[in-house]
C-alpha cells in the first residue's frame, strides 16, 4: 500500500526549515566579497543550490526517528523531491551568470565562461552532475514510470550531486568550509544505498500466515525473526518479501498498512496487488522470510477525545481495522467504507460483527463501483458531523472529493486529517 500521511502541526516545517539552513548555510559561510554582482552572483547561487542539494539527500536517509522529527516519511519525501529541483534550478543559474559576468567584456568571452568545450576537467564535472541532476529529476515528474525504472534514474541524482561536490572541491583552494556538505552528503548517500535500498538495517521475520481477504488482496501475518518492532494502528511499513517453500519473492521494499499488531510482536499487513511485485506477493506462502522497515506514519496517533467519523475507501480499509482489532474504539465512531464491488470489500464481516456488538461503532458500508461517491447523500447519514474528528484512507481523488464536501458542511479544516496512497 502506497501510503502518505497530510497533517498540520510544527514537525511539518522541520524538513524545509533544513533545507533553508543549509542553503543559508552554505552561502554565509561562503560569501564571496569583493566581486562584481554577477560574479557574486553566480558563487551565491551555486552555493545556495549545493545546500538545497545536501539537504535534499538528507531527507531521503527512511530511518524511523528522523522521519518523525521530519514531519513524517512522506513530508520528507515531498521535500526531498522540491530541495532537488530548487538545487537544480539553482546550479543551472550558475553558469548563466558566469556567462553574463562575462558579458561586460565581449559575447565571445561570455560563451567561452560556460562552453564546456572551452573548460577544464574540474567544470566538465560541474556540468556532468547538471546533467545527471536533468536525467534524474526528468523521471520523478513520471507517475507511469516502472518503479525499477524510476529508481534506476533516481540514481542519477546521487551520481549528479556527487559530480558537483567534486567539481566544487576540486576548484576550492581551501575547502574546510565545505568539508561538512561532504560528510553530509556522504553519510546520507551511504545510508540510503545500504541501510535503506539494501536493508542491512531492515528487521528480519518470517510469514507465518497467509489468508485471502478480498479480490487481488491477501493479509499477511508475520512472526519476528529476533527484535519486535514497535508499530502501532495506522502505520505502514516497507517491507521486502524474500524467498521460501515454493515461492520467489521480489525483494523490493513497498509500503504496507499494519492490519493486526500481535502481543508477541507479530504483525500482519495488508497486501492489494497494484504493480507487478505485489502481484506476484499474491502467491505468497507461510515461511517466507522477509525484511521490515520502519514503522513510519503519525496516522490515527493523536486523535482527539471527540466523536469519530472514520471514511475508507477501498484497501483504506487497513489502518482502521487495525485500529478496531487493538481495540482503539474509546468514542462514538462511524465508519464509511466505500469499496467498487462486493467482493472488493476486505474484513467486511468482521466490521459487521463488530458493529453488531460495540454500541460506540456503526458502519455504513457501500459498493460504489468505479465512480465517486455521493458525497453529501454519504454524510448526510452522520450524525453530528460538525462535532467529530474526521479520519480519511483512500485514494487520492476520493480524499479531494471528500474534504471539499466536508468543508461544504461546515467541518474546520483542522478536524480533517487523511491518508493517502501517492508516495513510492
Amino acid at each position: 500500500m502506497n501510503a502518505g500521511r497530510r497533517y498540520l502541526g510544527t514537525s511539518g516545517l522541520a524538513a524545509p526549515a533544513l533545507l533553508l539552513a543549509l542553503s543559508l548555510g552554505a552561502v554565509w559561510l561562503n560569501f564571496p566579497g569583493g566581486l562584481r554582482f554577477w560574479r557574486a552572483s553566480a558563487i551565491v547561487l551555486a552555493w545556495a543550490g549545493t545546500g538545497a542539494l545536501v539537504g535534499s539527500l538528507t531527507l531521503m536517509v527512511r530511518e524511523p526517528h528522523w522521519a518523525a522529527l521530519m514531519g513524517g516519511l512522506d513530508a520528507m519525501y515531498r521535500w526531498h523531491h522540491r530541495g532537488g529541483v530548487i538545487g537544480y534550478v539553482l546550479l543551472l543559474c550558475h553558469p548563466l551568470a558566469l556567462g553574463m559576468a562575462g558579458v561586460r567584456e565581449s559575447p565571445r568571452t561570455a560563451w567561452l565562461a560556460i562552453s564546456p568545450w572551452h573548460l577544464s576537467w574540474p567544470e566538465w564535472l560541474g556540468w556532468l552532475g547538471v546533467l545527471c541532476l536533468m536525467a534524474g529529476l526528468t523521471s520523478t515528474f513520471s507517475q507511469r514510470t516502472s518503479y525499477r525504472r524510476w529508481q534506476a534514474f533516481h540514481y542519477l541524482t546521487a551520481l549528479g550531486v556527487a559530480s558537483g561536490l567534486a567539481h566544487v572541491f576540486v576548484l576550492l583552494g581551501d575547502a574546510r568550509n565545505f568539508l561538512g556538505f561532504i560528510a553530509v552528503a556522504a553519510v546520507a548517500l551511504a545510508w540510503r544505498l545500504l541501510a535503506v535500498d539494501r536493508g542491512l538495517t531492515a528487521h528480519p521475520f518470517r510469514v507465518t500466515q497467509v489468508a485471502r481477504k478480498a479480490a487481488n488482496m491477501i493479509e499477511a501475518s508475520l512472526a519476528p525473526c529476533a527484535g519486535a518492532v514497535p508499530a502501532s494502528p495506522g502505520q505502514f511499513l516497507l517491507v521486502a518479501f524474500g524467498d521460501g517453500p515454493g515461492y520467489r519473492g521480489c525483494e523490493e521494499f513497498h509500503p504496507f498498512t499494519v492490519s493486526a499488531i500481535g502481543a508477541q510482536g507479530d504483525l500482519s499487513v495488508a497486501i492489494k496487488a497494484m504493480g507487478p511485485c505485489t502481484r506476484r506477493i499474491q502467491s505468497l506462502r507461510p515461511g517466507v522470510l522477509v525484511r521490515v522497515q520502519g514503522p513510519f506514519g503519525h496516522f490515527l496517533a493523536s486523535a482527539p477525545n471527540a466523536p469519530q467519523l472514520w471514511i475508507a475507501g477501498g484497501i483504506g480499509i487497513t489502518p482502521f481495522i487495525a485500529a478496531i482489532r487493538a481495540g482503539g474504539i474509546s468514542q462514538q465512531t462511524t465508519l464509511i467504507y466505500l469499496y467498487r464491488e462486493e467482493r472488493d470489500a476486505a474484513f467486511l464481516d468482521e466490521l459487521k460483527a463488530r458493529a453488531g456488538v460495540d454500541a460506540n461503532f456503526e458502519l455504513i458500508a457501500e459498493a460504489v463501483g468505479k465512480r465517486l461517491p455521493d458525497v453529501p447523500r454519504l454524510l448526510s447519514r452522520v450524525t453530528r458531523l460538525r462535532q467529530r474528528q474526521v479520519q480519511i484512507c483512500g485514494p487520492a481523488g476520493l480524499v479531494k472529493a471528500l474534504r471539499s464536501g466536508l468543508r461544504e458542511l461546515g467541518v474546520l479544516e483542522r478536524s480533517i486529517h487523511y491518508e493517502s496512497f501517492d508516495f513510492r
